[in-house]
């Protein structure tokens, strides 16, 4: 089985469910080396990617600023915050897997072949944490008696990745080094809300996601100061310069500091960036 075909079938799977197990299966088949990562590009796969990827009818999109309130106090509130978060996960499903295909010719003909597997690898992984991560929340919206696509999402995250096709060090700032670093941001308070709620089971499904996300920013910010430095650019200033351009409005507090260090994420990268 060819990494790249894969990677692109994971993408064009519309059924959230299929796409999930698919992505959690590619992720085991390269574990085992049962995943072949030798260059196969024919056929071009970046060149019929839907800007957007394929979806079912539910959930309806809104805008994100239609999105109902989420009440946590009751359990159609916290079943809104699962499912927004839920969507999320899909999307980031999605954000790896695009990333994959979008990227890897570039990719490949600048590292040499163990550095350009280390890559895959490192992706091919993302891909099967955020897929679990949809299965355990999906699993968690079916005790709630709200199934996954039963609630209105928005495509926030995916907004991301049309406005980075057109470049990988942009699409690493953008994705893992500011959406999923924000994630640590906000994920400690809601984690403590829904404990003032007595949801212990939705608190510790996104006490996992937390500590799994730290990873991704690692991985996310180790490869931008890689590519950064191929292109002798200063990381730390190309980001910045990064999200001035594509991020309208920058990096607004509260930070977690914390989680951002452990990701190797330092405060030169996003502190008084708003200001700027």
């Amino acid at each position: 089985m060819q990494a790249i075909p894969h990677a692109k079938a994971i993408m064009l799977e519309p059924d959230p469910w299929k796409k999930a197990t698919l992505a959690l299966a590619a992720g085991e088949a390269l574990k085992q080396g049962d995943l072949d990562i030798t260059p196969d590009f024919q056929g071009q796969p970046v060149a019929d990617l839907p800007d957007h990827p394929p979806r079912l009818d539910k959930p309806p999109l809104l805008p994100p600023g239609r999105m109902p309130k989420r009440k946590l106090g009751s359990n159609e509130g916290r079943a809104r915050l699962i499912h927004a978060i839920a969507h999320i996960e899909l999307n980031a499903i999605n954000l790896a897997f695009d990333l994959i295909c979008r990227f890897s010719i570039y990719v490949y003909n600048i590292l040499n072949t163990e550095t350009y597997a280390e890559f895959l690898h490192d992706w091919f992984s993302i891909g099967m944490d955020e897929a679990r991560h949809f299965h355990l929340l999906a699993d968690r919206l079916e005790t709630m008696g709200y199934p996954y696509g039963s609630l209105p999402a928005h495509g926030g995250l995916w907004d991301i990745a049309t406005r980075t096709q057109d470049d990988l060090l942009a699409r690493l700032a953008l994705a893992p080094m500011v959406m999923e670093a924000r994630g640590l941001d906000v994920t400690p308070s809601m984690i403590k809300k829904l404990r003032t709620v007595g949801d212990e089971e939705n608190a510790a499904a996104l006490t996992i996601i937390l500590q799994e996300e730290v990873r991704h920013v690692e991985i996310g910010a180790r490869w931008f100061r890689h590519f950064a430095r191929l292109r002798d650019l200063q990381p730390d200033q190309h980001f910045r310069a990064l999200v001035r351009a594509r991020f309208p409005g920058g990096l607004k507090p509260p930070f977690n500091h914390e989680a951002r260090q452990m990701a190797g994420l330092g405060r030169e990268f996003y502190e008084n960036l708003n200001a700027e």
